[in-house]
Formats: structure tokens, C-alpha cells, sequence
């Protein structure tokens, strides 16, 4: 009888040792300095390789479905001529009729824009929301003004002497053409 107990405890030292070899290998499956991650499988289920290998997309950058004819360039605004289009809030620095400007997009999204130009002391802002909306403001060297609205199929805006004119379109997608245009 002691000899039959001693094998079924050396049976036993060999499962054990069997089943720890197996759990030791199931945690070092990874080459990786990642932690491991939780698997979407039932309990019982190995998960497939293809559930080990999935990786989150990146998100691409959005994508102005609408072109313009400096693309993002908001260098392109620095002589206060360009069409740019912007999806998020941007600076854009120009000369103005009294030297130094900014136009600031304070906001974008879909079919709406608000932004603020800055000249010397001066300040102006627009905003507008809706399909086909959008705001025009004049800048010039004795002040400025704004008019929002529907701009329908608005084309580039006319050089006005001494002034700046800006478009601000907003775009379905989220993305708005702004155009500067000036006597220069």
C-alpha cells in the first residue's frame, strides 16, 4: 500500500509540475514590453491569434471635402490674399490696412463658424450657423464691419481699396473656406 501511495503522489508531482509549466507558459506568450490585455473569449476559450494581433486603427486627420486654393496654408494669409480651408480653431496672422492683424476661428463644426479679427485696437467678430451660411467682414483702416448671412453661391469677394475682405463659408462637413482678399 505505501508503494502504491508514493506513485500516486509522484503522478500527482507531474501534474502539478505539468500544469505550472503550462501556466507559466500561457503568461510569457509575449515578447512584448506591453502589459498583457484582457481577451473578449469566453471562459474555457482560447482566444484566436487574430484577437492577439488587433491593434486600434489611427484616426486620420480630417479631410476638408471641400478644396481651397492654399489648402490649410495659413501662411498663405500673410499679405492678407488667400482661400484656405480650417476644421478646428486656428490663428492666422495678416497685414491689414493698419499694419498687423489676426483673424482667430474661435469656433467650426458642421455648418457653423465664429471667429474674431483683431487690428490695432480694433475688433471684430462673426458667427453664423446653418446650411449655406457664413459672415463677410471689411476691414479697413478707419474700422470695420460684419454682415452674416446666407451666402448662397458666394464667389471670391472683390477687392476693395484699402481694405481687407474676408469670407468666412462654413461647410457641411465641419470644414469652412475663409477667403482674404485685398487691394494689394
Amino acid at each position: 500500500m505505501a508503494a502504491t501511495a508514493a506513485r500516486g503522489l509522484r503522478r500527482s508531482g507531474v501534474v502539478l509540475a505539468a500544469l505550472i509549466a503550462l501556466t507559466a507558459a500561457a503568461g510569457c506568450g509575449s515578447d512584448s514590453d506591453e502589459p498583457a490585455k484582457a481577451s473578449s473569449s469566453a471562459p474555457g476559450e482560447r482566444p484566436s491569434k487574430a484577437d492577439s494581433t488587433k491593434q486600434p486603427k489611427p484616426t486620420p486627420e480630417p479631410k476638408p471635402s471641400v478644396s481651397a486654393a492654399d489648402g490649410r496654408d495659413i501662411t498663405a494669409c500673410a499679405d492678407g490674399n488667400c482661400e484656405i480651408a480650417v476644421s478646428e480653431s486656428v490663428n492666422i496672422p495678416f497685414t491689414g490696412p493698419r499694419g498687423p492683424a489676426t483673424l482667430s476661428v474661435t469656433e467650426v463644426g458642421p455648418n457653423s463658424i465664429a471667429y474674431t479679427v483683431k487690428s490695432g485696437r480694433g475688433q471684430s467678430k462673426g458667427s453664423a450657423s446653418g446650411p449655406g451660411q457664413g459672415c463677410i467682414t471689411v476691414l479697413r483702416s478707419n474700422g470695420s464691419g460684419n454682415s452674416c448671412g446666407g451666402l448662397g453661391d458666394a464667389d471670391r469677394p472683390s477687392p476693395q481699396p484699402d481694405a481687407v475682405v474676408i469670407q468666412a463659408a462654413a461647410g457641411e462637413d465641419g470644414t469652412a473656406v475663409l477667403q482674404l482678399v485685398s487691394d494689394r
